[in-house]
């Protein structure tokens, strides 16, 4: 356990595991385009070197897809007393800390597939740009939930100021 990114006494609320279903959608839908064009290149101009092109997209597809499989259970958020932590990441850790006190706006958004498959985000906004943070696939109670009590609590903290 490495006390930078997991401190001691933290209690992780983990994101809901369909946000790996909403991203690997979204990857999938975005390859479609090079995956296709690249086929269809490799068939009109009937080179056998052509068909490496098309390979080189499914090897990305199949990395990416790998990646966003570990990313999502590490994904996580944590309330403390006076402020928020988000966490992030395998190879490349992040941990965000955001005062209560400083938040200035809270958003939830859910985009088409979020909704289809019933997970929202939570967007928490700051005076600083470099402490936004996101919470990614929560259920839209949880992100009511969140929402509220951010918004309260960021209220109170600033209120106290």
């Amino acid at each position: 356990m490495d006390p930078i990114f997991d401190p001691e006494g933290i209690e992780w609320q983990r994101v809901s595991p369909k946000l790996t279903h909403v991203r690997l959608l979204t990857w999938f839908l975005s390859m479609l385009v090079p995956l296709i064009g690249s086929l269809v290149l490799a068939i009109v101009i009937k080179q056998v070197w052509a068909y490496l092109i098309p390979a080189g997209v499914l090897v990305l597809f199949s990395w990416v897809a790998w990646v966003i499989r570990r990313q999502v259970p590490a994904m996580g958020y944590a309330e403390r007393e006076d402020d928020l932590l988000v966490k992030k990441g395998v190879m490349f850790k992040s941990i965000t800390v955001v005062p209560y006190g400083r938040m200035q706006l809270v958003d939830v958004e859910a985009g088409p597939f979020d909704r289809a498959f019933g997970i929202a985000k939570v967007t928490l906004h700051t005076a600083s740009a470099q402490t936004d943070a996101v919470v990614s696939g929560l259920v839209p109670e949880e992100a009511a939930r969140l929402r509220d009590r951010l918004a309260s609590r960021g209220e109170s903290r600033l209120a106290g100021l």
